[in-house]
Formats: C-alpha cells, sequence, structure tokens
C-alpha cells in the first residue's frame, strides 16, 4: 500500500549516550530513519541527547532538541510541536522505555499522538519476559523452560522448576543489563545486530524499517544497493563476515573480565572474506589491539594465563573471556584435539576445524626453502597479514611486502550487492580477497582517501566518526570522489551512501597501502578518525603517499615530546615542567628533577591510555613498566603534575595562514581527570577573561608555527593565574562535534575544505564564533555493567559516551546534562558528605548552599566535626570499618539523595570505594570532586526555581548573531 498521508510530523526518538549495549549503531540507526522520512516528505522531528552523533546535526532533522530523553523531558517537545506520530523502534531501549511510559501516562493520547513502527502492545509483548514467551506458545514455537518473577523467594522457587544453571535477566533492558547466569542457590539473590545485518549484507534494513513504518510494504520499496531489486528479495551472500567485539578491561583491571549474559564489549570491528579463515583473522586484526591476526600474545598474562601446560590450558577454556580465541590458538598447538576444546568451550567443532588448518599453514609456510607468488597468495587467501608471514619466516615485514609486490600479489577489490553478483551494485561497497577478479575501479586523481577510527572504543568513540562523516560530505560537495575506509559496523561512516567508494577493511599499514596502490588518489585524510590514522601518517609518508593538511612532520611534532619541548620553548609558553625517559633510571632522575607528584604516560596514546598520577618512586618504579609497554618505540613522557589546577580545551581550525578559536571549554572537574571523562561547559564559566584570551593567543601561535591546516586542540592547565599548555594536538577532537552543535558552524566540514586548498576567508568564517546560550557536556560511565570497578575518576579515560546540556544558564544546562546522563539530582532530602582534609575548606561553602536550601546533611565524623565549627549543622555517620549503622546503611534504605566524596588516603580506600560502589547500585547520584559538587548545586538552584524549558538547535542557532554574516554562511561557502 502506498504512504500514509494523513501524517504530516513525525517525532523520532534517539537512544541518547553511548553505553556498553547500546551503541552508535543506534546513531546509524537514527540517522538513516530521519532520512528516509524526510524523502518521503515528513517533517522530522528528533530528540536525542548525544551531541556526538551525525543524528543531532541541525541539517539533518527539521528540529532537533539535544534534550534528555526521559519522559519529562519528550513530553515538553511533544507540547511544543504537536507530532502526528512518534517512530520508538531506532532509538534502543531508551526510546522504547520512554514510549511507552508517555503512552501509560496517557501524554500520546492527550495529544493525538500515533505510535508506527511498533504500537505500545507489540512493545508490551516482545520486551515482558512473561508476554513474550505466551505469544510464541501461542504461534507453536519451543522456548527454553522459563518464569517471570518479582522476589527473591519467587526466584528460588521457580528454579525448582527450571533448574540450574539458569539465566537470570530483566524486563525492558538492552545489553543484558542486570542480568547473569546463575550456578547455585546463592545467586539469584545478588539494535546493535540491526547495524551488523545492514552493514554484512547490503541490506539497509533501518531505512527499510523507517519506510514500513509509515505504510510501505516491502514490494513497493527499491533495493538501495542494487536499485533495481526490491526490497522484498531477500539478500543473497557469496562471501562470509566475521563480527569481532572490542573490550577495554585494561581501563579496569578489577572488573570481572568473565563474559557471560551481561553485555561487556565497547565496540566491535567487522571484516569480509571469501572463507571464514580470511574474515576471521581480518576481523581480529582489525580490532588494532595490537595483534596483527590469530597470534598468540608475547607473554602469557597477554593471554590472561598463569600457566600453558595443556592441564592450565584446558581449565582456562573453560571460561569464557576476551583472550579465549588466542588460548584456543595455544591450546591446539599444545596437541589438544578438536573435540576436547569444543568440550571445554561449546564452540562447534567447525570453527576449530577450520583453526587447526590455520595453524597447519603456519607450520608449513614457516619451514618452506623459498616463497613463491603461489605460496603467499594461498597465505593471503586465508587472511594472514604481512606482518604475520614476516613473523613465521623471522624476516621484517617491510621484506615480505617487498617480496609480494616485486611478485605481482596484490588483493582483488569485490563487491557487496545483496545478491551474490547476480545483479550489478550500484553504490561501490568493497571488501579485498585474494581473488583473480576486481570489480573495483580506481578513482584516480578526483579520489581522496579518509583513513576511519576503527572500532568504538574508551578515548576514540563514535565523535571521530562523526567527523570522518563531514569531511566525506564536504569532499564530494566540493566535487572529489570520497573513499572511505573503516572497519566499523556500528557508524555512519560505513552507511553506503555516505561516500562514493567505502572499503570495509582493516586499518593496518599493509591494507591501506594496498587500497591507495589500486586506488591512485590524490591524498589522504589522517586527521579526522583520531589516533589510529595518526598512527599511520609517518609510515604512509615514507612509502611516499600524499598527506592531506597538516603536515606529517608537523603532528611529528606536536606528538613527539622532545621536538614539542623545543617548540613551546620558542614560543615562550609556559608548560609544566617535564622530562622524557626510556628506561626507569631515566624516570626516576627526571621525577626528582621536577618533583613528586608526577603525570607519567606513554606518547602517541588516545584516551588517556596507561597514564597515571604517581607520588613517589616507589609507584613510579611499579609503573613505569606498565606504562612502557603501550608504545615501546617511543619514550615515556613525565610531567610535573599541577594539583588544584583547572584545565581548558581549545578547538580550533587553521588554513596555513589564518587561525580561527571555533570554542574555549572549561573542565568542571580538576586537573587529573582525564579530559574526555570531564564535564566541561562552553563558554567558560569561571576562567578569567585575561587566561581566555591568552589561551586563544596561544592557540593561534601553535597554529601559525605548525603550519596547522584543518584541526587543531589544545589543552592547557590554570593555576595561580598562569596558563600552562599541556598538549596539543593537529587533528579532530572528540569535543569538535559538541563545539559544533553548540556553535552552529561545522568545524570538521570546514576543515575538510580547507585541506583542499579553500582558505578561511574564502568560506566566511569570522574570528568569532559566539554560544546563544551555554553549553555542557558530560561523561556517561560503563561502571554498572562492571561490577567490582570503583567510580573514581583519574588520568586514565574510562567513559563511553557523552550528552549534552543546552540552557540560557550554567545551572539549567548543567541539571539536563545530568538528567540525560541518567543522573537525576535531588531537589530535596539528605546529602551525605565525606571528604578529605583538602577539599573540607572547599566544601563548607558548599554545603552551606545545600542546607539553605533544606536539604538534611550527614557526613562522616571528621567532615562533620569541620562543618559544625563553621556553622553548618552536620548529624555524624559511622564510616563502614566503624559500625552500623554506616554511610553504606544509609544509601541502602533511601536515606541518601546525593553523595559528595572524595578519596581519602590509602587507609579509608576501601571505604570510600564501597561507599560510591553502593551509590551507583542504589542510583543515587554522586560526586568525587568539589567543582562537581558546586556545578550539581547550582543545578539543583536551578531546577527548584524555574521548570525547565526545550528549544531545537535550529532556534538556538537562529539567535546567533554575526557582524556581517549571514547565517549559515559558512556552510554554505563549502557547498560553493
Amino acid at each position: 500500500m502506498p504512504k500514509r498521508t494523513d501524517l504530516h510530523r513525525i517525532l523520532l526518538l534517539g537512544s541518547g549516550p553511548i553505553v556498553i549495549g547500546q551503541g552508535a549503531e543506534f546513531d546509524y540507526s537514527g540517522t538513516q530513519a530521519v532520512k528516509a522520512l524526510k524523502e518521503e516528505g515528513y517533517a522530522v522531528v528528533l530528540v536525542n541527547s548525544n551531541p556526538a552523533t551525525i543524528m543531532t546535526d541541525p541539517e539533518l532533522a527539521d528540529r532537533t532538541y539535544v534534550e534528555p530523553v526521559t519522559p519529562e523531558w519528550v513530553r515538553r517537545v511533544i507540547e511544543r510541536e504537536r507530532p502526528d506520530a512518534l517512530l520508538p523502534t531506532m532509538g534502543g531501549q531508551t526510546a522504547l522505555n520512554v514510549a511507552m511510559a508517555l503512552a501509560r501516562d496517557g501524554t500520546l493520547e492527550q495529544f493525538g499522538v500515533e505510535l508506527i513502527g511498533a504500537n505500545a502492545r507489540a512493545i508490551q509483548m516482545a520486551e515482558d519476559r512473561a508476554e513474550f514467551a505466551a505469544a510464541m506458545q501461542r504461534i507453536g514455537l519451543a522456548i527454553p523452560v522459563g518464569r517471570t518473577v518479582r522476589s527473591t523467594p519467587d526466584a528460588l522457587q521457580a528454579m525448582a522448576e527450571v533448574g540450574y544453571p539458569a539465566v537470570i535477566r530483566p524486563s525492558f533492558t538492552l545489553g543484558g543489563t542486570g542480568g547473569g547466569v546463575a550456578f547455585n542457590r546463592a545467586e539469584p539473590e545478588g539494535g546493535a545486530e540491526r547495524a551488523l545485518a545492514s552493514k554484512a549484507t547490503g541490506f539497509p534494513i533501518a531505512r527499510i524499517g523507517t519506510k514500513l513504518a509509515v505504510g510501505y510494504t516491502l514490494d513497493e520499496l527499491p533495493n538501495d544497493i542494487t536499485k533495481t531489486t526490491p526490497a522484498s528479495f531477500e539478500p543473497v551472500l557469496d562471501y562470509v563476515v566475521v563480527k569481532v567485539p572490542r573490550f577495554a578491561f585494561e581501563k579496569f583491571p578489577t572488573a570481572d573480565f568473565r563474559l557471560t549474559t551481561q553485555m561487556k564489549s565497547v565496540g566491535e570491528a567487522m571484516a569480509i572474506g571469501r572463507t571464514f579463515k580470511e574474515a576471521f583473522q581480518k576481523g581480529l586484526r582489525a580490532l588494532e589491539t595490537g595483534r596483527p591476526g590469530w597470534v598468540v600474545g608475547a607473554t602469557l598474562v597477554d593471554d590472561r594465563l598463569s600457566g600453558d601446560s595443556v592441564d592450565d590450558l584446558r581449565v582456562a577454556l573453560h571460561t569464557p573471556t576476551p583472550e579465549r580465541i588466542f588460548q584456543i590458538k595455544r591450546a591446539l598447538a599444545a596437541g589438544l584435539a578438536v573435540d576436547a576444546v569444543a568440550e571445554a568451550t561449546g564452540i562447534d567443532p567447525w570453527f576449530l576445524y577450520q583453526l587447526e588448518e590455520l595453524i597447519a599453514a603456519e607450520h608449513r609456510f614457516a619451514g618452506l626453502g623459498t616463497v613463491d607468488a603461489a605460496e603467499l597468495r594461498r597465505m593471503k587467501r586465508m587472511g594472514f597479514s604481512d606482518h604475520q608471514l614476516a613473523g613465521l619466516r623471522d624476516v621484517p615485514e617491510a621484506e615480505v611486502r617487498a617480496l609480494r609486490w616485486r611478485l605481482g600479489v596484490h588483493p582483488a577489490y569485490k563487491t557487496v550487492d545483496t545478491c551474490a553478483g547476480e545483479f550489478p551494485s550500484s553504490t561501490p561497497y568493497l571488501y579485498s580477497s585474494y581473488d583473480d577478479e576486481n570489480e573495483s575501479e580506481p578513482c584516480g586523481e578526483q579520489g581522496i582517501v579518509i583513513l576511519g577510527s576503527g572500532p568504538n572504543r574508551i578515548g576514540q568513540g563514535v565523535e571521530f566518526d562523526y567527523a570522518c562523516v563531514h569531511g566525506a560530505l564536504a569532499f564530494r560537495e566540493l566535487g572529489y570522489k570520497t573513499i572511505m575506509i573503516n572497519s566499523n559496523p556500528e557508524t555512519v561512516s560505513t552507511d553506503f551512501d555516505i561516500s562514493d567508494k567505502l572499503y570495509f577493511e582493516p586499518l593496518t599499514l599493509e591494507d591501506v597501502l594496498e587500497i591507495v596502490r589500486w586506488e591512485r588518489p590524490t591524498g589522504v585524510v589522517v586527521q579526522l578518525g583520531g589516533q589510529t590514522p595518526l598512527r599511520l601518517t609517518k609510515p604512509l609518508e615514507a612509502e611516499g603517499v600524499p598527506i592531506l593538511g597538516t603536515s606529517p612532520d608537523a603532528i611529528d611534532i606536536a606528538e613527539d615530546r622532545e621536538r614539542f619541548e623545543g617548540l613551546v620553548r620558542r614560543l615562550g609558553v609556559t608548560q609544566p615542567a617535564n622530562g622524557t625517559a626510556r628506561s626507569v633510571d631515566e624516570a626516576v632522575k627526571v621525577a626528582e628533577r621536577i618533583g613528586y607528584p608526577v603525570l607519567i604516560r606513554p606518547s602517541y596514546v588516545l584516551g588517556g591510555r596507561a597514564m597515571e598520577i604517581v607520588y613517589d618512586q616507589g609507584s613510579l618504579r611499579d609503573f613505569f613498566e606498565r606504562a612502557a609497554r603501550v608504545a615501546p618505540e617511543h619514550p615515556v613522557l613525565i610531567d610535573r603534575f599541577l594539583e588544584d589546577a583547572f584545565e581548558g580545551d581549545v578547538d580550533a581550525i587553521a588554513d596555513g595562514r589564518r587561525c580561527v578559536v571555533g570554542g574555549v571549554m572549561q573542565h568542571i572537574e580538576n586537573a587529573g581527570v582525564h579530559s574526555g571523562d570531564s564535564a566541561c561547559v562552553l563558554p567558560p564559566y569561571l576562567i578569567g577573561d585575561r587566561q581566555v584570551e591568552e589561551m586563544r593567543r596561544h592557540t593561534m601561535a601553535f597554529a601559525e608555527a605548525l603550519g596547522v591546516v584543518g584541526l587543531l586542540n589544545v589543552q592547557y592547565a590554570i593555576l595561580g593565574g598562569v596558563v600552562y599548555v599541556l598538549e596539543v594536538n593537529p587533528r579532530a577532537s572528540r569535543t569538535v562535534p559538541f563545539v559544533s552543535k553548540a556553535t552552529g558552524v561545522p568545524l570538521a566540514k570546514l576543515a575538510a575544505a580547507v585541506m583542499v586548498g579553500r582558505t578561511l576567508d574564502e568560506l566566511g568564517l569570522p574570528d568569532e564564533l559566539p554560544v546563544p546560550g551555554v553549553a555542557v557536556k558530560e561523561a556517561v560511565f560503563p561502571f554498572t555493567k562492571l561490577p567490582g570497578v570503583d567510580t573514581l575518576l583519574g588520568p586514565e579515560m574510562r567513559s563511553t559516551g557523552e550528552v549534552m546540556g543546552f540552557a540560557d544558564s550554567f545551572g539549567m544546562a548543567f541539571a539536563k546534562a545530568q538528567i540525560a546522563a541518567d543522573g537525576e539530582l535531588p531537589l530535596s532530602g539528605t546529602i551525605c558528605v565525606t571528604v578529605n582534609d583538602s577539599d573540607k575548606p572547599t566544601v563548607a561553602p558548599i554545603v552551606r548552599r545545600f542546607h539553605e536550601m533544606g536539604f538534611r546533611i550527614v557526613a562522616t565524623e571528621g567532615t562533620a566535626k569541620y562543618l559544625r565549627a563553621r556553622g553548618v549543622p552536620a548529624e555524624r555517620v559511622l564510616k563502614v570499618h566503624e559500625g552500623r549503622p554506616n554511610a553504606i546503611d544509609l544509601i541502602v534504605s533511601g536515606d541518601v539523595q546525593l553523595l559528595i566524596n572524595t578519596p581519602l588516603g590509602k587507609f579509608t580506600q576501601a571505604d570510600d570505594s564501597a561507599i560510591r560502589r553502593t551509590a551507583l547500585v542504589h542510583r543515587v547520584p554522586y560526586t568525587t570532586t568539589m567543582s562537581a559538587a558546586s556545578a550539581a548545586c547550582d543545578a539543583i538552584i536551578a531546577l527548584r526555581s524555574r521548570a525547565g524549558s526545550v528549544r531545537s538547535l535550529q532556534e538556538w542557532h537562529e539567535r546567533t548573531t554575526v557582524e556581517n554574516r549571514p547565517p549559515g554562511a559558512a556552510k554554505e561557502a563549502v557547498r560553493a
């Protein structure tokens, strides 16, 4: 049937921040949905709190509300926009839960809003375990024996019928949240696939699903890949797809690393090959964990093993972990039979026989007298990388590549067409295989290659994919052919309609060089995809590959601490005392020279990987070995740690001659918390005008000295009125989407234009980019999915996503950000305070403000005594080790509505951690820094004094007036 004409305005709910279990795949789904609805002529209203996504670009939907995705705030949007329908199926569990809440409380009926895609009855039936089971039984489908329970006694009674082991999981959750496997009586007490399937088959499920929601049937819709077959044509594959999850346990060493029914991965890579072996090995190297394929770790610890005897391996294989696939290789190589491995792991023997054949192939290749083209091709068809082959022959990787190229052994590129080659594909969506026939036509000098950011991970997430998408769209608008290389199936950059050509390939030197050799592009863009492309810059340049934008040498100056030191001195910019070390003894000497505490970190890392603050020589010696392993070819960086400093971030764009500052942000948490984990505000609310101007001036000086062409991010610390530079990054930063949404200026898109020769003057970019209100970015963490992890923040990044609050005042913007991050703030009740001695002078005036608002204050002995001595009434509560009832008891019983806690030192570390963990489990908001506590106070005052209002990004940006510049001039200049 044709599309519905009784609908005109459709509300689409996004999924909010990226979290474990609800990731970037919903940005992909939502973006496709918006495009599909607009194609059909509908006005689209979008609500999503995530600024890092393409979905919340103001150019996509007609009205874009970056507001909390909660029933209360979505109701305000409905009241304002009066949509005809609500599409809840593209925003993950968040959107479904909010839609159901609005249906139950009468909001949808009151405003005449129809649920499309799935009505309330269908959602209830699919999400409620009991109703789902009944529905399946009605249509004759068998389901596992199970029961729905509402209490521990009910659960124990159900176990008598169900039996152990049993899967326990709550209704209306995604990613297995709160779920697990119970093996005994004590334990009961205690959309992602849509994106993968679309990328794996080429069938755009979200796009088609959206059009079905507005009335179409499958046979009425064309397949956008072939343009000749209908959407009712079932995809047929002539290739194999392997998806490999990426974990982040290195960021959470105390977390339970066992894999269960509760999702713990933070991202994924996808690989395509003609055989399972080929796709499997490509998938492992696409993870970017330092393994070039199916290769065991350098040490037993790398594979989470304590021994490598057959018995040790057999025992280890019974526990699912991220490293089990490598344990399997050790086990097979040690002689453990396939049947024994299958019994220990539960993995189908077919896969294990495939893996056994890979081991046999390795032995054969390693023992060859000479290697010819046929042997190389044979190994490459099984997915072996040049790095692996070099290791098997004990020669440098470059030697293997030179031999392979000399013998003419190169990959061919095959098309993903949804129909196994039966119909031609109109969309160049490609993967490599060592076949004879090549289905890719080179773009030549019209082509520009963009290196994507690979699998999402902590430190390199969807915000870098955002920059890659903007680059791709800008180059197309400027008349170039955009060639995207990426391995992430969750993201918008790997959608079929973003680039002229998409290569679904690992981001390694070997894979990128082969594509560049075939395509012969005018250049390669490395500054949009985060650290992954940056690491390839020097090797690509050494191979003669032209790099667009900022020069590789300038990138190296910024990344190489010794060269950077020289630049900072030459420009006369203040920097914390620092040094570099390539050995433990060197590190000790540097630390003694500059004084403790010191911040120690490897060079060329992102997300604060292996970064730590150390206070004495013993801690330094202990940490140095761990830090040095992250990037052994680069020295370890040691900086004097500036305690109690404010930090600031500056994003800028330059064309080689002129630099424009996009935004100056202030971190809300003090120095010592990674910039990606700290809340930040634009414009700054506590940094003085003189310091802001100094940061702007330094940023422009760095841009000029480095010859930056494209994006630039500079991080500063301010202590005692002095501005210190911490680091300079001549690339896209994770705050670029946030700044772009706040100012209405698409920085990444403009950066692409300057990379191919446009000037900022030609683009009409003014010297100042005003913000029409106050924007706050808040980080979101995976602590609820990782039991046993302390929630205290530090220099190593641990957040998985972010949200944005936009309002006329700082207090309301911060409040919106907290609500969007699932941190509802209390308007009354009890606040529990326990802080260290150095924070007591700061906490007193903050707690006094809470007391004056009517909050009851309880505090541990030292804090309570300090507060009472300064006229702030505070009741004493016991610490955990002091007896009962203590702070934890108050939290568990619901008598605490907000926790303010800063670490009290080694002796009470266990107490602090347990208190914070209890607050997390019982959904009590907490802060671990004084600046965040003060901001929370401002937010509560704002929420108590007035009702929050909603406003679309388009309306915010209309308020921005720039002298001599009509609205949207910079955006239009890119297209001109």
